[in-house]
């Protein structure tokens, strides 16, 4: 899979030093998305003792409220100065969660060592799309649960995404997505199965709210048209 100027991952270390201090609007959305997220993942797993990749973590924003619900978190990104900023924050806050530097698509982790891998705002990015999902079910053990959204192929997931979020609004650094590596439900469905894991419930992602900064907040949506998340098993 070809990787473009557009699909720009350097803006993850550029913003590194002030992850956490919420004065950068597109960390802002990025963090807002967060509780839309477990809105949905809370519904379909348990995180209390439970071995967790956290796959393209950034600066910790799911791996800490991971923590705080029990489980036992490794969080792995590209982006060094990302993934200091996430080390020094959990420090910050009493959390152990065992952070390194690596890629998906050769996970520095043994066969079946985690009961669930979280993967958000990552697989539109990634090289080798099915190499991570192979390596995903590689390390997940038999019954493991693979949690994930991504970005809908197709035209007004574009508009939206690319020319509104990042051109216009400003919600997203310009260059930070590159349409032709967004995937539709159906491809991402059949992809999981060939790299053996079972698709389960799939649900939207969307906006739901404004706050009083103007920001965006989000959550489950009815449709997948535009950002979508899922669920998928290894069988047991």
């Amino acid at each position: 899979m070809r990787m473009s100027t557009r699909n720009d991952l350097t803006i993850y270390d550029g913003a590194a030093a002030r992850w956490w201090s919420d004065d950068i609007r597109w960390v802002r959305t990025l963090r807002n998305l967060v509780p839309g997220r477990f809105a949905f993942f809370d519904r379909h797993v348990t995180w209390e003792g439970k071995r967790v990749l956290d796959l393209g973590c950034a600066g910790g924003f799911m791996a800490e409220p991971m923590t705080r619900r029990g489980a036992e978190v490794t969080g792995l990104d590209p982006a060094e100065e990302a993934i200091r900023a996430a080390r020094d924050h959990a420090a910050s806050e009493g959390l152990d969660i065992a952070y390194a530097v690596g890629v998906g698509e050769a996970l520095p982790f043994e066969p079946a060592r985690f009961d669930i891998v979280v993967c958000v705002d990552v697989l539109e990015h990634v090289a080798d799309r099915a190499q991570v999902l192979s390596e995903v079910a590689r390390v997940l053990a038999p019954g493991g649960v693979f949690l994930f959204d991504t970005i809908a192929r197709n035209r007004l997931a574009a508009l939206l995404t690319v020319r509104l979020a990042e051109d216009v609004l400003g919600l997203l650094p310009r260059g930070t997505h590159d349409p032709d590596l967004f995937i539709s439900p159906k491809t991402l469905k059949a992809e999981l199965r060939a790299a053996g894991l079972e698709p389960g419930p799939f649900s939207g992602l969307g906006p739901r709210g404004i706050t009083r900064r103007g920001d965006l907040t989000f959550g489950p949506v009815p449709v997948q048209s535009v950002q979508y998340m899922g669920i998928a098993t290894k069988p047991g």
